[in-house]
Parts: C-alpha cells; sequence; structure tokens
C-alpha cells in the first residue's frame, strides 16, 4: 500500500508492527493460543471464598489502557464481553529485561490489537472483578485505528452510526456497538428456533438449487446469468416452491428448506434483492391447518427469542399470541375502502382503481389490479397478526381453487405491523388447472408484465405422476427477525446488506499527469493533496504547488526531490502558473 494513503494513526502503527519484529515479536504468530475462560462466565463464577485464585487463559481485543507507571490496568473484550487485566512490569516481566512491559505494553500496543493473557482472577478494591497477568501475548496487530465511541454521564459521545458506514463497515459496527451484536444473535435464535419446530414436527430439511433454468414459484423479476460450459441462461431463484413440490411428489411427508433467495428488483427499507425465506410442504394438508400451526410456530419463535410472545416495535407492542384474525381480501377492501369486488370482471375493477386515484397502466391484468388496491389501503394498517385469506384466483397461479367458491383460491398471506410475514396456500396439485393458470401468466407477460411467471414444463410432468393433497407457506426471515428484535429497516437484520457503489473522486490515469509534463512519481503527491484531475492544476500558481508539495514529502518522509519552481511552469496545464 502506498504510504500516502495512510494516515498519520495508519503510519504510527505500521511502524510499531516493523519495531516489534526488530524484537523478535512475531505479530501475527500461527501456533494455537490455548483459551480456556470467556469475560462473562469468569464474573458469573468467581468466587470469593475459593481457596486459591482461579488460573485462567483469555484472549480478545486490547480496548483501553491506563498507564500507571510500574502497574497498568487494560479492557479486554472477547467474544462474550468485557473484562479488566491488571498488569504490572515485574510480574510480566520477572528477569531483568523489562522490555515487554516497557516497551511493547507500552507503546508498541495499539487498542484494537489482540492479546492474549494468562493469569488469576481477583477482585480489585474497587470491587471489580478482573485478571491480574502473568504473561502477555500479541495475537494480531491491528494496522487501523477503531472509532473511540465516548461515554459520560450515560451520553454517547463520537458513536459510530452513520448508517452508510456501518453497513458497509458491519465488521467495525460489531465492534463498537454491542447493542447490534445482539440483534444478530436474536436472529441466530429465530432461525435455530424456527428448525428446531419444524424438526419436532418431523419435516426434512432439504437443498434445492439456486441456479435454475426457469425461475418459478413467486411473480418476480430474476437475476439472469451464464453458464459458459453449458452455454445456456440460468436465473438466480426467486422461491424454493417448485423444486420442493417436487420433492411431496417423490415421496416426502414433509419438507423444508432455509434459504437464500433472489429478487431483481427495488431496495428500501423492507426490501433487499437477496433475502432468506422458509418455506414448508406438508402432504394432506390444507391452508387452515397451515395457519394454525404458523400461529403455534410464530408464539414459539418470540418467547424463544424476547421470554414472551409479545415485541415491541416502532412503539407498538405486537402479541403473536394464538389465535390471529383470520379476513378474506376481498372483505378487507370493502372494509377500508367501500368498494366491493366481489364478481366484478377485469375492466369494473380497472374503473374502482381510477376512482380510487391509482395509477395503473394496461399490462395490469385483473390479480395485480386487486393487489394494487389492497397493497395502497388495506396492508398497511393491520399490525397485530391478520391472516388475509381467500385471494381471487388471478392472484393465486399456484393455489387450489376454494372449495366453495371456484373464483377464489385458499390462500392465505400473514400480515403484521402492516407488513406482509408469510404466504401460504392449499397447494395446486391439478395438472390441467396448473397447466391452464400457467398459460395465463404467459399472456400476462407477453403484454409486458416483466413478473409473470415461466412456464415450468418439467414441473408440470411432475404434477402429472400426482401430488398428494398439500398445504405450503413461504416465511420471510429478515422480517420476522425485524420484528422480534423491534428494528423497522431490514438492513438492520442482514450482516452485509446490498449497497450502492462507494462514490470515489474521479482520478485521471497517470499518463495524462505525464503527458502534461509531470514526473511520475510526483502524481501520488499530487493526488494526496486532492488534485485528481490534472485540470484541477490549472490557474494554480507554481509557488504555492510547490510549497504544497513539499509539505507532503516533508509529512511522510518522502525520498523525492522538490521541483523547482522553473520545472512547475514548464508543466503543460493550460492556464496555470
Amino acid at each position: 500500500m502506498n504510504i500516502l494513503e495512510l494516515n498519520e494513526q495508519e503510519i504510527q502503527r505500521r511502524q510499531s508492527l516493523d519495531e516489534l519484529r526488530a524484537l523478535h515479536i512475531e505479530p501475527y504468530p500461527a501456533a494455537e493460543y490455548p483459551v480456556n475462560a470467556y469475560s462473562d462466565e469468569i464474573k458469573a463464577n468467581f468466587s470469593e471464598d475459593a481457596e486459591t485464585p482461579r488460573e485462567v487463559c483469555i484472549a480478545g481485543r486490547l480496548m483501553g489502557r491506563r498507564i500507571m507507571g510500574k502497574a497498568s490496568f487494560a479492557e479486554l473484550m472477547d467474544s462474550k464481553g468485557r473484562i479488566q487485566v491488571y498488569v504490572t512490569r515485574d510480574d510480566i516481566c520477572p528477569e531483568e529485561d523489562k522490555t515487554l512491559y516497557n516497551s511493547v505494553f507500552k507503546k508498541l500496543l495499539d487498542l484494537g490489537d489482540f492479546i492474549g493473557v494468562k493469569g488469576f482472577v481477583f477482585r480489585t478494591q474497587t470491587g471489580e472483578i478482573s485478571v491480574h497477568a502473568r504473561e502477555i501475548t500479541l495475537l494480531s496487530k491491528s494496522l487501523k485505528p477503531l472509532p473511540v465511541v465516548k461515554e459520560k454521564d450515560g451520553v454517547v459521545y463520537d458513536a459510530f452510526n452513520d448508517p452508510e458506514l456501518r453497513y458497509r463497515q458491519r465488521y467495525v459496527d460489531l465492534l463498537v456497538n454491542p447493542e447490534v451484536k445482539e440483534i444478530f444473535r436474536k436472529r441466530s435464535k429465530v432461525v435455530s428456533t424456527m428448525r428446531q419446530v419444524l424438526d419436532e414436527a418431523g419435516y426434512t430439511e432439504v437443498e434445492t438449487p439456486i441456479l435454475q433454468p426457469i425461475p418459478g414459484g413467486a411473480s418476480a423479476r430474476p437475476f439472469i446469468t451464464h453458464h459458459n460450459s453449458l452455454d445456456t441462461d440460468l436465473y438466480l431463484r426467486i422461491a424454493t416452491e417448485l423444486y420442493l413440490k417436487r420433492l411431496i411428489v417423490g415421496g416426502f411427508e414433509g419438507v423444508y428448506e432455509i434459504g437464500k433467495n433472489f429478487r431483481n428488483e427495488g431496495m428500501d427499507r423492507n426490501h433487499n434483492p437477496e433475502f432468506t425465506c422458509m418455506e414448508l410442504y406438508v402432504q394432506y394438508k390444507d391452508y387452515n391447518w397451515m395457519m394454525n400451526f404458523t400461529e403455534q410456530l410464530l408464539e414459539r419463535i418470540c418467547v424463544a427469542v424476547n421470554g414472551t410472545p409479545e415485541t415491541v416495535i416502532d412503539g407498538k407492542t405486537i402479541s403473536f399470541k394464538a389465535p390471529y384474525r383470520r379476513l378474506p381480501i376481498l372483505e378487507a377492501i370493502k372494509e377500508k375502502t367501500g368498494h366491493d369486488l366481489n364478481g366484478k370482471s377485469e375492466e369494473e375493477i380497472r374503473e374502482v382503481c381510477k376512482q380510487l386515484g391509482l395509477e395503473i397502466d394496461d399490462t395490469m391484468g385483473k390479480g395485480k389490479l386487486i393487489d394494487e388496491i389492497f397493497g395502497e389501503f388495506c396492508e398497511g394498517t393491520f399490525i397485530q397478526p391478520t391472516f388475509i385469506t381467500d385471494y381471487p384466483v388471478e392472484m393465486s397461479p399456484l393455489t387450489k381453487k376454494h372449495r366453495t367458491n371456484p373464483a377464489l383460491t385458499e390462500r392465505f398471506e400473514l400480515m403484521v405491523n402492516g407488513k406482509e410475514l408469510a404466504n401460504a396456500y392449499s397447494e395446486l396439485n391439478d395438472p390441467i388447472d396448473q397447466e391452464e393458470r400457467f398459460q395465463e401468466q404467459l399472456r400476462l407477460s407477453e403484454k409486458g408484465d416483466d413478473e409473470a411467471m415461466f412456464i415450468d414444463q418439467d414441473f408440470l410432468r411432475a404434477l402429472q405422476y400426482g401430488m398428494p393433497p398439500t398445504s405450503g407457506i413461504g416465511i420471510g426471515i429478515d422480517r420476522l427477525v425485524m420484528l422480534m428484535t423491534g428494528q423497522t429497516q431490514i438492513q438492520e437484520v442482514l450482516f452485509f446488506p446490498q449497497m450502492k457503489p462507494e462514490k470515489k473522486a474521479p482520478r485521471d490515469a497517470v499518463s495524462k499527469y505525464v503527458e502534461a509534463g509531470i514526473p511520475e512519481d510526483l502524481v501520488p503527491v499530487l493526488q494526496k493533496v486532492g488534485y485528481y484531475l490534472v485540470s484541477d492544476l490549472q490557474d494554480v500558481k507554481a509557488q504555492k504547488l510547490q510549497q504544497q508539495i513539499v509539505e507532503v514529502i516533508k509529512k511522510y518522509k518522502l525520498e523525492l526531490e522538490k521541483p523547482s519552481l522553473q520545472e512547475i511552469e514548464n508543466w503543460n496545464l493550460g492556464t496555470n502558473c
């Protein structure tokens, strides 16, 4: 790395790195370090009555240090929390050579370095449980300084809270904002509890392809890639549904998959193009059974994560205690808008949309029109868990028709806090009906609907072998974690959310500077000053340029000759000088 790309602290840390190696101390040792204790359990298990102090070996980041002559205190952060370490010169340097304390610990270690400590546990005079160090080992040198977050009288200063930086540098966010790590611990608990419930029910966890020849199972715009060996386009999956139902055809009682789906659509506080979903399919069940199962599943997850069936988000208390309200979608629309869409044609619904002031276009079929009305006027009003049921057949190309009304389907979506959390069906297992539904999706695609489903001929073939009555559900894991942790933005529950490319100032190539007569070795110096383009140098006086170049050369101790004023005036910079 060019030294001009480093700040002063980074340069100092690299100098410390060199000094450590000069002392024959390896800053990145390869050997195992025998950790046998962690900060939280050391504090929890401390006993005043122990006959002998407990010997421990701990490791973690150096997060604080108070030098007080021959004795010092350090703060160590491991994966479980923080603990104080008491360090004395003569304990860690029992021989005459005191370099380890006087030079290494006091001067060459930096905040953020990983160190190992062997010693014994005791309580200080101020009552803090600490580790008295007998040995200190450098385990990894940190070359970039951590943000220093300060707290005084309950007020946090210099917090690392800029979302752009936090999401791009999640590793730093986790280090300096402990509450963020807790969100992801809860996320892990959500997934492990879900898996435990499904395993206890006897269902089989499976894996299905992410690269698919046909993106099926949902209405969404896919990502497209190309397989060179097969010389064919493939799609990142938008859902796992059609492959999981093939496994039901193959004889599994119940199958589920927890994995990534990808949709080439917009990004906002509720959507990420890469997201995690759980899909479950169980034979001989229907959507009524699935509603009951979903209530039990979510209540158990909420209790496991929060100790109660309730969670708080955006100042609202949401209860996952069963049962949840069940409301047909057309009744919900009538309740919220006053318009009864039951039995209405596409043109009549199009007219209702116009009366409601919705922006629509000719590519939208009946299902999309109804979806627009529900999304605009209904969805955001359901805060407590509510099953929206019995969707029109045009909205549900993979769903079995309703047993009492063939214009509807046996489908529900679970709405919580104004957003969809789950989508479930009594699955369509009539291969002729399914083919007709696919054909209707094809007609919508030809009209310009880029989210319409593809026809999956192999899935139709599987259905022709016979699929038993089946119920299936998809639950968005990211949104579920948002609810369970009280977060209002999906980026807060994704370790590495999708981000726009980092903005960087445009820079001219080195060759362009050279063409203007500027020596190649001075180009990094000029760009360090801020002259990223040759045109930036226009109208800058030669004397000022010389002064700025000299300042950089001195500051970074570069072995460069300063250019003379005459040399600078000879640069071909247009109107400068």
